[in-house]
């Protein structure tokens, strides 16, 4: 069974009590009329409950005329969509064309014509239930969409999770690794937005971008072997060649996943510079490329001070963890060589949220 729709609320503002009759009686037959004898009234009436899905408003008022009236309808959010047909007496060209102009939907000239009143009514009644039905389907697309994307958003994330776990797996001293040096490239990003030399850079979206990817940065040690990435010991000179191959082997698989997919990604552009060149240092030192300064995407120049301080303050099994002050010396000392000079910086003049971050996230044997 097709249910009934509501039956449509009228506002007829109109300062003649016989216009006010005959409209009434007119359009009460089909609709819920409500009446209001001037302006001032009509603005009240059309802003309480219940809100009208028309308003028939006459022109020539004393105090607040038919113009004032509707200007008003449209400065309040309540009223702004309510469609107006402006009554009058007035039958001249330019007096329709200006409260067309002003906003009204229709306009009826007096004296009224009991047909002509009924189909403008029906007409203007029809456009705003097509017009709401329209807004209420947009609202239900864009709370989909939004549904959509948040689901998406969450899905690329547990992906990310599940592949930077997958590596964990490999390196049993990683532990809450990934969860550590995802919040220092954050909260390093973030400090760093006041400098000159990243302002550009660093926008909400691309540090949004560098923490998704930042837990990536070690992926490609899942193509180490085992007796190499477990060693408990030093590694031997030929050992560190392999060793040193996750860095390009973690960007080659990333780059392969780009290739796989329909479009770019700008978090996987993200994700491939810091898992190939992390181990890059500012002097032109580290590998795989020997990188120099700014040569270095910015991505790795963070992670790299941020992998080096989680490794320094937390055990491993060829070393005990070094305390936080120790390690804090050790980036100082590393400042020019190891790390860019303004990443060192914001790390040493935020050292406390580093140390908060580390303990949030301490390993479950309590070191």
């Amino acid at each position: 069974m097709i249910a009934e729709q509501p039956q449509a609320t009228l506002l007829i503002v109109d300062d003649a009590p016989e216009n006010l009759s005959v409209l009434s009686e007119l359009l009460g037959l089909q609709y819920r009329v409500l009446a209001a004898n001037s302006g001032e009234v009509g603005l009240r009436v059309a802003g309480g409950v219940p809100r009208p899905d028309l308003i028939l408003l006459d022109v020539m008022m004393p105090g607040l005329d038919g113009y004032a009236v509707l200007a008003r309808l449209r400065e309040n959010p309540a009223t702004r969509n309510i469609p107006v047909i402006f009554l009058t007496a007035l039958a001249g060209a330019g007096d329709e064309e200006r409260g067309l102009q002003l906003g009204a939907a229709d306009y009826i000239t007096k004296p009224i014509k009991p047909a002509v009143v009924l189909a403008r009514v029906r007409t203007q009644l029809d456009v705003k239930a097509a017009r709401d039905c329209l807004t209420h389907h947009n609202a239900i697309l864009e709370a989909e969409v939004a549904r959509r994307m948040t689901e998406n958003d969450l899905t690329q994330r547990v992906s990310i999770r599940a592949l930077a776990h997958l590596a964990e797996t490999r390196d049993s001293d990683t532990g809450n690794h990934i969860a550590r040096t995802q919040e220092y490239v954050q909260r390093m990003a973030s400090g760093l937005r006041q400098n000159p030399r990243f302002a550009a850079t660093l926008s909400d979206h691309y540090i949004d971008l560098l923490a998704r990817s930042a837990p990536l940065h070690d992926i490609g040690k899942v193509g180490i072997p085992d007796h190499i990435l477990q060693k408990p010991g030093p590694l031997t000179p030929e050992e560190w060649v392999i060793m040193r191959t996750h860095a390009r082997l973690g960007s080659d698989a990333i780059e392969q996943a780009e290739r796989d997919i329909a479009m770019p990604l700008d978090f996987l552009v993200l994700a491939k510079e810091i898992a190939h060149w992390h181990h890059e240092k500012w002097d032109g030192s580290g590998y795989p490329d020997g990188l120099a300064g700014e040569a270095i995407p910015l991505s790795a120049r963070l992670m790299a001070l941020a992998d080096v301080f989680d490794a320094l303050i937390n055990p491993r099994v060829y070393k005990p963890a070094m305390p936080y002050a120790a390690a804090r010396d050790i980036i100082s000392a590393g400042r020019g060589k190891h790390f860019d000079p303004d990443v060192v910086d914001v790390f040493l003049a935020g050292f406390d949220d580093f140390v908060a971050i580390a303990e949030r996230y301490q390993e479950s044997d309590g070191s």
